[in-house]
């Protein structure tokens, strides 16, 4: 596979992050409002600023968006996500914007991470359904998700539900101390829950195996996908470097 043209904005995580990469798999680099040639598959950071419809339109894209674990310290004020540094993890995705978790991977990379695993609780109460950005609403056509999928697991459990979005004035952390599940679309968020003992749920088609939401009343966290996961992140440092690039140039051939 050719090497892709790297399409940067004016954002400066976007530009910091395709700037990387472009060095890292020696690519050229290319303005989003400058691109035109659809056959050429790109590599780019978000969804924003013209970026996803480039996406729409080039037949084989790279993604890059913030990792499963460790990712950079950010906070959410005034509705808008400020990101405080890059020294975590960013995942790079072939033709799709998560991984499904699939592979056998070694451990490795899972182990440099210094995760805390929480057994699973079978204690928690309700279930958290966590509210998409309004940008996931739109890619994946799910503008009444919250309401679909209430609808849906009212018919399974007869739990609480409580509804969670970035802007949510109770932290997710605390949440979960008392949760029995996590319910997205297609969160990171749900790998964090999974970390914290507190099964995953996802709607989206490329994650959904990973728990059946009809089994919400016989949750379980399947350990394995962490390995896996994190052969899919990468550090800023691991992709300018050409590290990344390497292992999944690798893998797309």
């Amino acid at each position: 596979m050719d090497k892709p043209i790297v399409i940067y904005t004016d954002h400066i995580i976007n530009r910091t992050l395709c700037y990387n990469f472009a060095k890292g798999s020696d690519s050229l680099l290319c303005h989003v409002n400058n691109f035109k040639d659809y056959d050429k598959t790109i590599a780019t950071y978000g969804v924003l600023r013209g970026t996803y419809e480039l996406i729409k339109k080039v037949k084989n894209f790279y993604y890059m968006d913030h990792g499963y674990f460790n990712q950079s310290d950010r906070k959410f004020e005034n509705n808008r996500t400020k990101i405080l540094n890059l020294d975590g993890y960013f995942r790079i995705v072939y033709n799709n914007f998560v991984h499904n978790g699939d592979g056998n991977y070694p451990d490795d990379r899972l182990k440099k991470l210094n995760l805390n695993f929480k057994k699973q609780s079978n204690l928690g109460s309700y279930i958290i359904l966590s509210e998409p950005s309004d940008a996931m609403k739109k890619i994946y056509n799910e503008e009444d998700w919250i309401n679909k999928i209430t609808n849906k697991l009212k018919k399974l459990t007869d739990r609480q539900i409580v509804v969670h979005n970035k802007h949510s004035n109770k932290p997710l952390d605390e949440l979960l101390l008392n949760a029995w599940a996590f319910v997205s679309l297609q969160s990171t968020a749900g790998f964090k829950a999974m970390l914290n003992g507190v099964p995953a749920y996802f709607t989206e088609k490329t994650l959904q195996n990973i728990n059946l939401i009809e089994e919400i009343e016989t949750p379980k966290i399947d350990y394995k996908i962490f390995n896996n996961l994190a052969y899919g992140q990468w550090t800023l440092k691991e992709i300018e470097s050409g590290e990344a690039w390497e292992k999944i140039n690798a893998e797309n051939y």
